[in-house]
């Protein structure tokens, strides 16, 4: 009777501290050791943590411009860690592997699992999804960063494009949505300019066998635009190419864009070559190396590739949307889209409307035999 009555008062202990009670979510970073590798955001968020950065990296936190310093979603500090943020401070002789030793001998708590899951989403947003006609999966969901003015003018974009097209469009910035029973529902998921890491392990799996098992997928300018990432497949096997910078001094240049493969059913009905003024993104390497079909490059003799030095930003070949074969799913990505406005340029908006409808198609063959992507 005693050990009945110490049970319960434990129990009672344990559900009036909701740390304790909070049911864990299966986010991806909830167990991983502190380093100079974690999200800048877990380290802020955990007192010890951030008693170590502040040892070897006195006032770093407190100098961090607001955009960086919240532990509120959407937030820089998602999208950064410590060497990266050292970088943009220019702290280049910082020991970092005496930061790394001290932050792994700082234990992650159970209080520390729960802040690092709390930017996720575990209940299933409940959404009306109209039958009888092509849907499209609106998702909306930023931890890093924010640019409202883009998502606003590419959300009002593919709201029109659906509407034109007679497709059906279901908007959600719920995470929790990426579940086997309500992926299947949706013929393409849109990732309008998606920053940070956003999905559970759970939500991952469902969305990569969503993929592999023949849905569709855009990705437009900010969703490949994180300088780290924590989920391998999607920059590797889902873009295909990883983020490296835009220019900074001159953030916007009019360029010139030159189509790739004008016979694929994203190039139709574009002009062979067109100018545009954007911010324009650069990759550690041509996503064509590794399968990528080219629908269109930039001409890096129209604009500026600089960051920090001269020509930081050269690729050479440099692509600036393609297409990718994910078993017998089919993805899109697009660099264009910083500028709002360009969510309402013609030439733009018909690669988007025939890029979502080649997600969709499912009977054209490209990658319905889950070949790799073309090289």
């Amino acid at each position: 009777m005693r050990a009945i009555k110490s049970f319960l008062i434990g129990l009672a202990a344990f559900s009036a501290n909701p740390v304790q009670a909070a049911k864990l979510l299966d986010c991806p970073l909830r167990d991983r050791p502190f380093s100079t590798n974690s999200p800048l955001v877990d380290i802020m968020l955990s007192p010890a943590a951030s008693a170590v950065l502040d040892t070897e990296m006195p006032g770093a936190l407190k100098g961090f411009p607001p955009s960086i310093a919240s532990t509120t979603p959407p937030t820089f500090a998602a999208i950064l860690d410590i060497r990266k943020a050292a970088g943009f401070r220019g702290d280049a002789k910082l020991d970092l592997g005496k930061i790394d030793r001290a932050l792994a001998a700082v234990p992650v708590t159970r209080a520390d699992k729960v802040a690092r899951c709390a930017r996720y989403d575990s209940k299933a947003p409940k959404l009306d999804i109209p039958a009888g006609k092509k849907r499209i999966l609106l998702f909306e969901k930023i931890n890093g960063f924010k640019d409202t003015p883009s998502v606003n003018g590419a959300h009002a974009a593919f709201i029109d494009i659906a509407k034109r097209n007679g497709w059906a469009i279901v908007t959600t910035e719920n995470g929790a949505a990426f579940t086997p029973s309500i992926l299947k529902k949706f013929d393409t998921v849109i990732w309008n300019n998606i920053s940070g890491d956003v999905l559970t392990l759970s939500q991952r799996r469902a969305f990569q066998n969503y993929m592999s098992s023949g849905g569709g997928f855009i990705g437009v300018h900010g969703t490949a635009g994180d300088p780290i990432y924590f989920w391998d497949w999607y920059v590797d096997s889902l873009i295909g190419a990883r983020f490296t910078g835009h220019p900074r001094a001159k953030q916007f240049q009019t360029a010139k864009l030159n189509i790739d493969d004008a016979a694929h059913p994203v190039a139709a009905g574009l002009p062979a070559q067109w100018e545009m003024n954007d911010e324009w993104y650069s990759f550690q390497s041509s996503p064509r190396k590794n399968g990528s079909h080219i629908i269109a490059t930039i001409d890096e003799n129209t604009y500026e590739q600089t960051m920090g030095s001269a020509n930081d930003l050269q690729m050479g070949d440099h692509p600036i949307a393609w297409t990718r074969c994910v078993g017998k799913g089919r993805s899109f990505y697009s660099a264009i889209g910083h500028r709002p406005e360009r969510y309402s340029d013609a030439i733009y908006v018909k690669m988007l409307e025939n890029a979502i409808g080649w997600s969709m198609d499912k009977k054209a063959g490209d990658c319905s035999k889950s070949r790799k992507a073309e090289k």
